[in-house]
């Protein structure tokens, strides 16, 4: 079967040319849009969660000989998690090749986190079932080498060290509040404030509660530790 010509774009920006195209037109197939003679990318998806694991796990252990389980968990989670993969699925603009329902379509699918990390799954498995782990490998060391680089920084839950800044100092937990939602239903944007009882407060904004509470929780402790003086 001869690819589309918008399935040959998104090769190129996936930097990987399937022998067989009926690999990737399973991937791109949500299971809104699925049939009886469309299987959806579910299958797909859970092996490609395996095969991103794997060479994820592999590359942060030759990164880092001395590295203890306990330092390589949060580097691996920080890179395998649904918002890390939805970010790479938009650095090749996957949402645009992909087969939803009418409904998803209505409602913003193309730039859920969920959908679009789901969907990143099932092509690096299309990859791997396409050409073998070292096809699938080499895509994946490829797209996620910023983020492999930058993966002590990425790794750093800072709603979790927020915290423990502040009970260091005896403070209680800091407080979330959403501020602020805007944009249509399907690609709402929201605006939370973080704040200390000593009075600290931060603003951010995402596409979801979690990641505004996280990009806050960030801004706020970064600005913390720039200027509280050295003990």
């Amino acid at each position: 079967m001869k690819p589309s010509a918008d399935l040959r774009a998104f090769m190129a920006r996936l930097g990987y040319d399937f022998a067989e195209p009926e690999h990737l037109i399973r991937a791109r197939t949500h299971p809104s849009f699925a049939s009886a003679t469309r299987p959806d990318n579910q299958r797909l998806e859970f092996l490609g969660d395996r095969v991103l694991g794997l060479v994820i796990a592999e590359a942060l252990l030759q990164a880092d000989a001395s590295a203890r389980e306990g330092q390589l968990a949060p580097r691996y989670n920080a890179l395998v998690r649904k918002e890390a993969c939805a970010d790479i699925a938009r650095s090749i603009d996957l949402g645009a090749v992909l087969k939803l329902g009418r409904s998803e379509q209505v409602s913003g699918g193309r730039r859920k986190d969920a959908l679009l990390g789901d969907a990143i799954e099932a092509v690096l498995a299309a990859i791997y079932l396409d050409g073998g782990y070292e096809a699938a490998r080499g895509v994946i060391l490829r797209l996620w080498h910023d983020r492999l680089q930058d993966v002590d920084q990425d790794a750093r839950d800072a709603k979790t060290a927020l915290q423990e800044w502040a009970q260091a100092r005896r403070m209680p937990p800091p407080a979330y509040t959403e501020q602020a939602r805007s944009g249509p239903d399907h690609a709402p944007v929201f605006t939370i404030e973080v704040a200390l009882m000593s009075g600290e407060t931060a603003r951010a904004e995402a596409p979801s509660k979690r990641a505004a509470e996280q990009n806050a929780a960030r801004a706020l402790l970064d600005r913390l530790t720039r200027t509280e003086p050295a003990r």
